[in-house]
């Protein structure tokens, strides 16, 4: 079962600075105190993104982050607490290893389906003051996942969020580990280009996720000696 532990929301301010520029972002969140609150087709009340060309839109209208990989990245050397990623809920149950893009949950009201991992930028690092945390999150498959709204409401702050439809496509962790993947380092890319094209042919994975996946396919597929055998 999956449970939800918080719920975050912020609105963007300056997070840092960049070739003297400010760089706004909304990673900052603050943990809701009420016990629920309304959720439309893009936001939760009271959480914006920053830049629209990258973050937020009906495809990552919310982003959820388990509570489980806080403990490992605490062990590492982070110095993190939940939150810190930026997400919206924080949940206990679901990883990215089982998680499955196009699985709907039914929470309070709403009705939300996961649509595509998370892909971490500079603002992660700047959050957290790690420029590593950005190839570890890579390197882990620790990423969280965004949620589409199928069905706006009013959602609860804490407590079971419910399985109402087990998709039979990719994992979240699989979806995430083509689309980061360096397919000229891999010593044998053909089980990561099956992979890949198993990930292509999931329907409820946004055109513009799996347009850049696409693209590196054709790239390492177009690098590959050709079998004249």
């Amino acid at each position: 079962m999956l449970s939800l532990k918080d719920v975050y929301v912020g609105e963007p301010t300056v997070l840092g600075h960049q070739r003297d520029q400010p760089v706004l972002s909304a990673i900052r969140k603050t943990r809701v105190t009420d016990g629920e609150l309304v959720l439309s087709e893009l936001n939760l009340a009271g959480d914006r993104q920053a830049d629209l060309s990258v973050h937020g839109g009906p495809d990552k209208a919310v982003y959820v982050y388990p509570v489980e990989h806080y403990p490992t990245w605490t062990a590492e050397g982070y110095s993190v607490a939940h939150g810190d990623f930026g997400e919206n809920l924080s949940v206990h149950g679901a990883l990215e290893s089982d998680a499955r893009i196009g699985d709907i949950w039914a929470w309070g009201d709403a009705l939300v389906q996961i649509a595509q991992p998370r892909h971490p930028c500079f603002k992660l690092a700047m959050r957290t003051g790690r420029k590593d945390v950005v190839p570890a999150m890579i390197s882990t498959n620790r990423c969280g996942w965004y949620l589409r709204v199928l069905r706006p409401g009013t959602v609860p702050t804490a407590g079971p969020i419910d399985l109402v439809e087990r998709a039979e496509g990719p994992t979240v962790g699989e979806t995430f580990l083509v689309a980061a993947a360096n397919y000229a380092q891999l010593p044998e890319p053909g089980p990561m280009l099956e992979l890949a094209e198993r990930v292509l042919s999931t329907e409820t994975l946004p055109e513009g996720y799996r347009k850049g996946i696409q693209s590196k396919v054709d790239r390492a597929r177009a690098s590959l000696p050709v079998d004249l055998g």
